[in-house]
């Protein structure tokens, strides 16, 4: 049930019937190459969903499910400008990846130093 929440629960005569609704995080979003790839296009201009689909060799539907998601995890937003849609990519929810990822970098990197440290104090008395 990771990542889910009850969004309904219907009772009939006998059983319940839960429905669960994924919840969405930027962590997932990322986690696709093609929603990666859809991120970076985005972040140098705002595109129409046609000119996103256009730069990828997969069918709209799957580029509509990709977009859905971004959109659902906050990555992107999508604005109406007469007849098209455009995405404009929002980098804030990258911010919790960030973070994320400057926590292992901080450890990682008094690691490495300590482990530098040692291997010249131990080059040095072999000297």
């Amino acid at each position: 049930m990771r990542n889910r929440s009850v969004s309904h629960i219907f009772v009939t005569e006998r059983f319940p019937i839960v429905c669960f609704m994924m919840r969405r995080d930027v962590f997932q979003a990322i986690a696709d190459p093609t929603r990666r790839d859809i991120i970076g296009l985005i972040a140098h201009r705002s595109l129409n969903l046609n000119a996103v689909a256009d730069n990828f060799d997969i069918s709209r539907p799957a580029i509509s499910k990709h977009i859905k998601i971004l959109t659902e995890c906050g990555l992107l937003t999508i604005k109406q400008q007469g007849r098209d849609r455009y995405c404009t990519a929002n980098f804030k929810k990258l911010n919790e990846v960030s973070a994320w990822v400057d926590q292992y970098r901080k450890f990682w990197t008094e690691k490495l130093d300590a482990l530098g440290d040692f291997l010249e104090k131990e080059a040095g008395e072999t000297k």
